[in-house]
C-alpha cells in the first residue's frame, strides 16, 4: 500500500511520546479496547509505537514490511486513518478494501485470533457506510459483518471495541431497514444495542465508545433521546487523550458539538 501521499496526524499540536519502555508500561490502558497482547517482537513494538505516536503510515509500511503477523496494527492503523485524515473517498475504500483482504487472511491463517474477526468487521463496517445501502445489502456485506462481530466477541468477550461496533450494527439496521425487518432478516434489537454500548464504556471507558454510543441512541431513538446522545458526545469531548487516535476521537466530538 503507497503510503507516500498520506496527511500527516496533527490534532491540535497534540505530541505523544511513547519511546523506549513507555508504550509497554501504558499499554493494558491503550488496548483496553481491542486486548492486543503486548508483542514480543521489537519491529511490531515499533509499528505500534509508530500509531500511538500518530504516525499511521510509518505504522502501515513497517507493518507490511513484518507481514501476516503485523495484520492487527496495519488495520488498525490505516482504518483509523482513513477513517479520520483521508479526504478521497476513493482513497477511503481502496484502504478500507485492503484492509478487509488482510482480515480476511488472518482469519485463514488463524482462526482462532479474535483481531482477525474483529476488524474484518470494522473495515467492512466503514466500508459498508461508505457506498450505497442497496450496494451494502445486494453484497450481504451486514450478513458479514455480524458473523465477524459474533465470533470475535466469541473468542474475546471482553473486547469492548467489538461490543462498540456490535451496539453500532443493531443500531444502524434498525435505523435503515426498521425494527421489525431489521429483527427479522438480520436479528438487530434496540435492547441489545444499548447493551453493548454500556457494555463497551465499563470496559473500556474509551471516547469512541461514548461516541458510538451517542451515534446509536440518536439512530435507534430520534429526537427522544437526543439529549442522552449529546451528553455521551459532550463525555468524550472532556477526555484527556492518551495517544493519537484518541486525540482524533476527542477531536471528532469537539467539532460535532460546535
Amino acid at each position: 500500500m503507497d503510503t507516500s501521499k498520506w496527511a500527516p496526524f496533527d490534532a491540535d499540536g497534540q505530541e505523544f511520546d511513547f519511546a523506549g519502555d513507555r508504550l509497554k508500561k501504558a499499554w493494558a490502558k491503550l488496548h483496553a479496547g481491542d486486548v492486543e497482547a503486548f508483542p514480543n517482537n521489537a519491529k511490531l513494538v515499533e509499528a505500534w509505537r509508530r500509531f500511538h505516536e500518530g504516525d499511521f503510515a510509518g505504522a502501515v509500511s513497517l507493518a507490511e514490511e513484518i507481514g501476516a503477523d503485523a495484520h492487527v496494527v496495519a488495520n488498525k492503523a490505516s482504518g483509523i486513518y482513513a477513517d479520520y485524515l483521508e479526504e478521497q473517498d476513493a482513497v477511503k475504500q481502496t484502504i478500507y478494501q485492503a484492509g478487509i483482504s488482510r482480515a480476511e487472511a488472518a482469519i485463514k491463517r488463524d482462526p482462532e485470533n479474535p483481531n482477525a474477526h474483529y476488524f474484518h468487521a470494522y473495515l467492512l463496517g466503514r466500508y459498508s457506510q461508505s457506498i450505497s445501502i442497496a450496494k451494502a445489502l445486494s453484497q450481504g456485506l451486514g450478513g458479514k459483518i455480524r458473523k465477524s462481530l459474533d465470533r470475535g466477541l466469541e473468542l474475546a468477550p471482553n473486547h469492548a471495541e467489538a461490543h462498540t461496533a456490535m451496539g453500532l450494527y443493531h443500531a444502524e439496521v434498525i435505523s435503515k431497514l426498521g425494527k421489525l425487518v431489521g429483527s427479522m432478516s438480520y436479528g438487530a434489537s434496540a435492547d441489545q444495542s444499548v447493551e453493548h454500548f454500556e457494555e463497551a464504556i465499563r470496559l473500556s471507558n474509551a471516547p469512541i465508545a461514548w461516541i458510538e454510543y451517542g451515534n446509536g441512541l440518536y439512530l435507534l431513538f430520534g429526537d427522544k433521546r437526543v439529549d442522552d446522545s449529546n451528553a455521551a458526545y459532550e463525555k468524550a469531548a472532556k477526555m484527556k487523550p492518551l495517544d493519537a487516535m484518541q486525540a482524533l476521537d476527542i477531536g471528532y466530538a469537539r467539532s460535532s458539538m460546535a
